[in-house]
């Protein structure tokens, strides 16, 4: 099968969907993958070492893109509209829920749309989000330390205090994989650190994990009223599968955090599940909104591309050699692989997505 790689357009995103080694394990198997110059500098990949691992390097993005399976990171933005077509295959981060134009688009055009983040197996793991939503976990702590500071228009709080002078406190709402992670970093810089969830049978899991040293909340609008108000960093870790992260912290309590603390809301590509945060980019991570920093850029682990690339590989590469192998066919043979696909055929076919864009659906 001939495979596509594009570069990426989004915003700073250096992330690429096939290292070098992948394009080697697919070209050893007697797929041809076409890659798009420079599309993998970014995360630290020449032209050369695709070249070396059976890759054809191509000029332009439509070379790339004219094949019969596209294997990207992110999600195609309106200049790439022009490149999907019928017949195609798309294997990619789609989270169409938070975006109805492009899931118009992919109807329109009758591409096969498979999104990483809603391939589930039998457990109801999702084993194509879980590495990125490690990164992008503990990511948020990471840079919601950097925007505490004064000079990035924080309160000035080190996450992690010094003798005599007590630690800034971590709200972490959500203790899925990224609530997890976030979890993991603001332990370890040692910050007091607050994990709310709505499944008590998590919140036992985090104790075995964190036993004292962090306080383990039932989810409720009282707890959330509680401890978001107080909190330096305030993380927002809600996944609904396929559907958009409920509003949990509205405009009135983000009024009543003190001015200079900071929000970052990794759910920010599934609608984000605080009301006063959009979307922003690398470049332009952070605004301030009734006095409290903001930061919702959607594709985080892009800051960290080649421990990203590398590991989104290592989880998607057996899934792209089974559609490369057989193509749309292989949905019928892998149950986790068919649970991924959101449009086909001029359809919407993903159950989570048709709830949330019912007019779209036959």
């Amino acid at each position: 099968m001939e495979i596509g790689v594009p570069k990426e357009t989004k915003d700073q995103e250096f992330r690429i969907g096939l290292s070098p080694s992948s394009v080697r394990v697919l070209s050893e198997a007697g797929h041809q993958v076409f890659v798009e110059t420079h599309a993998g500098v970014g995360a630290g990949f020449t032209d050369q070492q695709y070249q070396q691992a059976g890759g054809q390097i191509v000029a332009q993005a439509a070379q790339a893109w004219n094949r019969e399976l596209v294997v990207k990171v992110k999600e195609p933005l309106k200049p790439e509209y022009q490149f999907l077509g019928k017949g195609q295959l798309l294997f990619t981060y789609l989270h169409l829920a938070a975006d109805r134009a492009l899931t118009e688009h992919l109807i329109d055009c009758g591409v096969s749309a498979i999104a990483y983040e809603t391939v589930e197996i039998a457990n109801g793991k999702l084993p194509l989000l879980t590495p990125m939503s490690i990164i992008a976990g503990r990511l948020s702590v990471q840079f919601g330390a950097r925007f505490l500071e004064r000079q990035q228009g924080g309160r000035g709080v080190l996450l992690g205090g010094v003798p005599g002078v007590k630690p800034g406190r971590v709200v972490i709402i959500g203790g899925g994989v990224v609530g997890t992670e976030a979890a993991r970093i603001a332990v370890g810089m040692g910050a007091q650190v607050q994990i709310l969830d709505v499944n008590v049978d998590r919140l036992a899991y985090l104790e075995t994990i964190f036993g004292s040293r962090v306080e383990l909340l039932y989810s409720n609008s009282a707890h959330i009223e509680e401890v978001v108000t107080n909190a330096d960093l305030l993380i927002g870790a809600v996944l609904v599968l396929g559907r958009r992260a409920p509003i949990l912290v509205p405009r009135s309590l983000v009024k009543r955090m003190r001015p200079g603390s900071v929000i970052v809301d990794v759910a920010v590509d599934q609608g984000g599940c605080i009301e006063t945060l959009r979307p922003t980019s690398h470049t332009n991570p952070v605004y301030i909104e009734e006095g409290v920093v903001h930061y919702g850029v959607p594709n985080m682990p892009g800051a960290v591309p080649s421990t990203a690339t590398q590991a989104l590989n290592n989880s998607t590469l057996p899934y792209v050699l089974k559609l490369a192998h057989r193509g749309i066919e292989a949905l019928e043979l892998d149950l986790a692989l068919a649970k991924g696909m959101n449009v086909s055929n001029h359809q919407l076919v993903h159950p989570a997505v048709q709830e949330v864009f019912p007019d779209l659906v036959d």
